[in-house]
C-alpha cells in the first residue's frame, strides 16, 4: 500500500466596493487582468443575473453590457447576461443546471475562463455548482446582493441543488475565484430584506469576534435605522 497525504491550497479572495458595474469601477476588470495567463490577452466571461434583483436594478443589464464593452481590452463578454428565477424552488429545477451547462458549453467557457453569478444565495450555489462540474471545475466569481448572502453563503465555499426532496442533496465544495460584495445591491432591497441578513452577523460576532459585536451593540441603532454610515 502507499498512502500519503495531498495538501490543497486556495486563495480566498472577499473583495468589498460600491457600484461594480459602474463605468470608472476597475474592481472586476483588475481582478481577471491580474491572472490572466502568459500570452493570455482577454478572458472570456459569461454572467448569470438573478431575475429578483432586476425590480431594483432595471438597468443592470445594460450596465454589465456597458463595462464590458468599455473594458473589452480584458474582458470578453461571450453573451448577454443571463437571466435565472431566484428564490429556494429555483434549486429544485435540475433543467436549470442543464440550461447553466450548456450556456458555458455554447460560450466557449473554459477553465481559463470565468462564470459570473450575481444573486441571492440559492442562485449563487445553482450557478456555483453547474460551474464546479462544468470542465471539473472553472473559475467562477460570486456577487451576493442580499444581506444574508452577503455575510453568509455568498461568502462560503459550498455550493448545491436539491434532490429527491432533499436540501443540498447533490452539491460541491468549490472556493470561488473571488467574492465581491457590492454594497450598492443592498439599498435596492426591501428594508426587511436589508435587515434580515444582520442576525447572521450577531450570530457570527458572538461566536467568534467579540469586538465586532461591541460594534455592532455601539452601532445598534443605526443598524437598524439602516444608516450606510
Amino acid at each position: 500500500m502507499i498512502s500519503r497525504n495531498i495538501a490543497l491550497n486556495y486563495e480566498h479572495r472577499a473583495i468589498f466596493t460600491r457600484t461594480a458595474f459602474a463605468p470608472g469601477n476597475d474592481t472586476l476588470r483588475d481582478l481577471i487582468a491580474d491572472a490572466l495567463e502568459p500570452g493570455q490577452t482577454r478572458a472570456k466571461v459569461i454572467v448569470f443575473i438573478d431575475a429578483g434583483l432586476l425590480h431594483g436594478n432595471p438597468t443592470l443589464v445594460s450596465s454589465i453590457e456597458a463595462y464590458f464593452q468599455k473594458h473589452e481590452d480584458v474582458l470578453d463578454l461571450v453573451a448577454s447576461p443571463n437571466i435565472l428565477p431566484g428564490g429556494e424552488s429555483s434549486k429544485n429545477q435540475w433543467p436549470l443546471v442543464e440550461q447553466i451547462w450548456e450556456k458555458i458549453h455554447d460560450g466557449k467557457i473554459c477553465r481559463h475562463s470565468y462564470v459570473i453569478a450575481i444573486g441571492g444565495g440559492a442562485v449563487l450555489d445553482l450557478v456555483g455548482f453547474a460551474a464546479s462540474t462544468a470542465h471539473r471545475g472553472v473559475r467562477h466569481i460570486r456577487f451576493p446582493t442580499t444581506t444574508l448572502s452577503q455575510g453568509d453563503g455568498g461568502v462560503g465555499v459550498k455550493n448545491g441543488v436539491n434532490f429527491f426532496s432533499k436540501k443540498n442533496w447533490v452539491g460541491a465544495f468549490a472556493v470561488p475565484f473571488a467574492i465581491i460584495n457590492d454594497v450598492k445591491f443592498l439599498q435596492s432591497l426591501p428594508k426587511a430584506q436589508r435587515r434580515a441578513g444582520v442576525i447572521e452577523a450577531i450570530k457570527v460576532a458572538l461566536i467568534r469576534d467579540r469586538s465586532f459585536f461591541e460594534f455592532i451593540e455601539k452601532h445598534a441603532k443605526a443598524i437598524a435605522d439602516l444608516e450606510e454610515d
